[in-house]
C-alpha cells in the first residue's frame, strides 16, 4: 500500500533535515582558537617561530614568479611539463573538458611517451566530468592516475572531504601552486562568462620538494603500491626567499593550515590584505581579525561579487560583512568576473599563497597546500595585483549595507547556517 502523498513529503523533509544536521555537526568547530603572537613579521626570529609552531621546515634560497591569470600561468606550466626529464607530479580538484584540458592532456601524454614518469591525483568529485577519452589517452601513454576519496557508498564524510590542492611539480625542481584548475574559464572569456581572475605562483629551489611531498601524501592515499620520489636533480637556485610549505587534511581542533592563517594574522602590526573567494569567517578567524583591528592593523578584504559560481556561499559570506565593517575592516567585491585568487599579505613582508580560501571548508575540511613565503619583492608584486584589483572592485559602505532589504538579510541568515560546510 502506498503511503499518502503528504506523508511521503514529510519523510523526505525529515531525511533531508537529518542529513543537513549531520553535515553541520561534522563541520562544527570543536573550539574557538584565540591566537596571539609575541613576534611581528619584521622580527628576524618570526620565520623560525612560525615554522616551529607549524611543525614544517623553513627553507632558504627559493625564487618565485607570480603568474596573473591563466593566459600567463598556463603557458608557463605547459612549458615546464614540456621540459620535464624525469618525473611530473600533478594534482587538481577540477579537470574539465575543453581546450585547456586538451593542452594539458597532450603535454602529459607527450612527456610519458618520452619516458617521463607522470603521476596525476584527481579529486573524485571535482574532476568527475573529465572526458573519458582523456583518461584513456593518459593511461595508454603510461600516465598513472589516482582518484582521491572516491565516493563508493552513501557516505556524507566521504562526499564532504575533498582535495582542493592545485600542484604541479616537475623533476622536483620547479613547482606551481595557486587557485587554477584545468578548465577553460581560467584561460579566456566566452560569451557566457568572463575569464576568471586568479593567481598561480611558480617556485624554484628547496621549497619545490616540500610541495612534491604534499602531493605524495595524497598519492599514497589514493591506494595501490606507491614508491614516492622526492629527489632533486638540479642545484637549488640561490634565491632570496625563505619558505614554509604547509599542507593540511581534515583534523579535529585545528590543522596546520588554520594555524598558519591565525598565526599570520597575529603577527600583523601594520597591514593585512586578504584576497579570497568564498570568504567566510568563523569564531576563530573573526576573533583574530578583531584582535588585529584592536592593535591598529589596517585590514582589507577583497572577494568575489555577484559574479560567482556559488551563490549560496556568497550569501553566507555576506552575513558577517556588517560585523566586520563595524570593526573598521574594509571590504571590496570584485566586479568584472569571478574572482578566484588567493593571496594573504601581511605588513609587506609575509605572503601566503596556494589553494586555500579564507573559509571553513579550506581551513578545516579540504586537503589544501599553501606556501608562507618571506620575500619583500614577491609581497610587493602581489600587493600591486591587489591594488589593481581594487580599482575594479566595489567598496562596501556600512550605512548602505545596513539599509539592504529584509529579504536579502533573510537569505544571508539562512545560508550562513551552512557556513561551516561551505
Amino acid at each position: 500500500m502506498r503511503l499518502p502523498k503528504a506523508r511521503n513529503v514529510t519523510i523526505v523533509v525529515a531525511v533531508v533535515l537529518l542529513l543537513i544536521g549531520l553535515a553541520l555537526a561534522i563541520a562544527q568547530d570543536q573550539e574557538t582558537l584565540k591566537v596571539k603572537t609575541p613576534l611581528a613579521t619584521d622580527d628576524s626570529r618570526y620565520p623560525n617561530y612560525l615554522a616551529t609552531l607549524l611543525g614544517r621546515p623553513l627553507t632558504a634560497g627559493d625564487t618565485y614568479l607570480v603568474h596573473t591569470n591563466g593566459e600567463d600561468a598556463f603557458p608557463a606550466m605547459l612549458e615546464a611539463i614540456g621540459d620535464a626529464k624525469y618525473r611530473i607530479a600533478f594534482e587538481t580538484y577540477i579537470y574539465s573538458t575543453g581546450q585547456v584540458a586538451e593542452q594539458f592532456t597532450n603535454a602529459f601524454v607527450a612527456a610519458a611517451e618520452r619516458g617521463v614518469s607522470v603521476r596525476l591525483v584527481l579529486d573524485a568529485v571535482g574532476a568527475s566530468d573529465i572526458d573519458a577519452k582523456h583518461l584513456e589517452r593518459l593511461e595508454r601513454a603510461g600516465c598513472q592516475i589516482g582518484w582521491f576519496n572516491e565516493v563508493g557508498s552513501f557516505s556524507i564524510e566521504e562526499a564532504n572531504y575533498r582535495t582542493h590542492r592545485k600542484i604541479l611539480v616537475v623533476d622536483g625542481d620547479v613547482a606551481f601552486v595557486g587557485g587554477m584548475g584545468i578548465a577553460d574559464q581560467w584561460a579566456a572569456s566566452t560569451e557566457e562568462e568572463p575569464r576568471w581572475r586568479d593567481t598561480q605562483v611558480e617556485t624554484r629551489g628547496p621549497a619545490a620538494i616540500h610541495i612534491e611531498a604534499g602531493f605524495n601524501e595524497n598519492w599514497i592515499e589514493t591506494g595501490g603500491v606507491v614508491e614516492p620520489d622526492v629527489l632533486t636533480h638540479d642545484p637549488a637556485p640561490a634565491g632570496p626567499a625563505r619558505s614554509i610549505v604547509v599542507w593540511s587534511s581534515p583534523a579535529g581542533g585545528a590543522n596546520e593550515m588554520k594555524l598558519l592563517f591565525l598565526l599570520a594574522v597575529g603577527a600583523a602590526r601594520q597591514s593585512l590584505d586578504i584576497q579570497s573567494p568564498y570568504l567566510i569567517t568563523d569564531e576563530s578567524t573573526y576573533w583574530s581579525i578583531a584582535e588585529a583591528r584592536g592593535r591598529g592593523v589596517k585590514v582589507r578584504l577583497l572577494t568575489e561579487g555577484d559574479i560567482t559560481d556559488a551563490k549560496p556561499v556568497k550569501f553566507a559570506s555576506r552575513a558577517t560583512y556588517g560585523d566586520l565593517m563595524e570593526l573598521g575592516v574594509e571590504i571590496y567585491e570584485y566586479q568584472p568576473a569571478m574572482m578566484h585568487a588567493k593571496a594573504f599579505l601581511v605588513d609587506g613582508i609575509l605572503s601566503v599563497v596556494g589553494s586555500a580560501n579564507f573559509d571553513n571548508r579550506s581551513l578545516e575540511l579540504n586537503d589544501e597546500l599553501n606556501i608562507a613565503l618571506f620575500d619583500k619583492g614577491v609581497a610587493a608584486r602581489l600587493r600591486a595585483d591587489f591594488e589593481q584589483d581594487l580599482t575594479r572592485s566595489s567598496k562596501l559602505e556600512l550605512t548602505r549595507w545596513r539599509a539592504r532589504p529584509p529579504h536579502i538579510r533573510a537569505r544571508e541568515k539562512l545560508w550562513s547556517l551552512f557556513g561551516e560546510i561551505f
